[in-house]
């Protein structure tokens, strides 16, 4: 009797736990708007403007998430967060999702009680020096002084290769990308290290551009994505299936000026069934049938968020490599829409 009662408890407890952990999509909704997590100004993946006008890579992802769920890809509010605050706003439902520049690791996932739901960048970590400083390998460092976040991954990285390497390091930590840029171009550090997307980013805001290097060395694998809380799989499969549906939009060709008229237009069932015309897709994922069609016409797919934000036509300058579609070479590839 008292072996039943227990598990009994646990199982309610259970319960209890998972449905005050699986709201989120009904609060988005009750709410009327998203709120996400952010970089507290990363240009290129997520920065306001002047007028607090937020835009980037990663916040087009927030505005498509927006526009799937609630039909209008401006009902975002954006919460800046720093490396050490980031994974806390979200425990602590102060925002819906994270979405930038966070690194899927296996403590993260068991360690955090977070589920990163897909890659939407994959990176690596690289170095910043100016030119001026005479070295064209991260190698040849030993002795510098090395900018670099705390409560990131690239803090244990870079012990991880200086120690390797038998090479030491002074670390001048920061809070966040916009102090690091700060400090490296006081001359506090030798050394700049973080994404190299991130390296990228900062590089095209400074106004000696050409004086600075990214080094060679990529030492890390640092797959970025968006994160959920654990446990809340509804909303977790909401956020995953909107970053493919951009996908599966690069590979069909869809756009956002041309979704209307392939939605009018199109023979392929998948197509049929990615832009509500046929089946009940959304309705599965509790979200209207035309809720991926609403994403792709409010931001296009995700070759053109890439291109508008970080490709080679803009100041970052960043080519797709590992971040093209499978069918060109890339590792971006979205499980079937079926």
């Amino acid at each position: 009797m008292k072996k039943s009662v227990f598990f009994g408890a646990l199982a309610a407890t259970t319960l209890v736990s998972g449905m005050a952990m699986a709201g989120t999509l009904d609060d988005v909704k009750a709410r009327g708007e998203l709120i996400c997590g952010s970089n507290t100004g990363l240009t290129g993946f997520g920065a306001p403007d002047a007028s607090g006008n937020w835009s980037g890579f990663d916040v087009d992802l927030c505005r498509a998430i927006a526009a799937a769920v609630l039909g209008d890809p401006t009902k975002v509010k954006f919460v800046p967060t720093t490396g050490e605050t980031r994974f806390t706003a979200l425990q602590s439902g102060e925002v819906d999702l994270l979405v930038r520049n966070s690194t899927w690791t296996a403590s993260r996932d068991s360690e955090l009680a977070l589920d990163f739901v897909a890659v939407n960048y994959y990176d690596g970590q690289g170095f910043m020096v100016k030119k001026d400083l005479g070295v064209s390998s991260a190698k040849e460092l030993d002795g510098a002084t090395v900018c670099i976040q705390t409560g990131t991954t690239t803090e244990l990285n870079l012990a991880d290769f200086f120690k390797q390497n038998n090479i030491t390091y002074q670390p001048v930590t920061v809070a966040d990308d916009s102090e690091a840029q700060r400090q490296y171009l006081a001359g506090a550090c030798d050394a700049y290290t973080t994404d190299a997307s991130g390296l990228a980013a900062s590089r095209a805001t400074m106004p000696d551009a050409e004086n600075h290097i990214i080094l060679p060395e990529i030492i890390s694998k640092e797959p970025l994505g968006p994160v959920v809380r654990h446990g809340d799989n509804n909303w977790g499969d909401v956020v995953r299936w909107t970053y493919y549906a951009l996908l599966i939009a690069e590979e069909k060709g869809i756009t956002a000026a041309n979704v209307e008229e392939v939605l009018a237009s199109t023979t392929d069932e998948e197509v049929k069934r990615l832009l509500g015309a046929s089946g009940d897709m959304g309705v599965k994922f509790g979200l209207d049938n035309a809720a991926f069609k609403n994403a792709i016409a409010a931001v296009g797919n995700y070759g053109e968020i890439f291109a508008r934000n970080i490709g080679e036509g803009t100041s970052i300058n960043l080519a797709r490599g590992l971040n093209a579609l499978w069918t060109q070479g890339g590792l971006q590839y979205s499980p079937p829409f079926r």
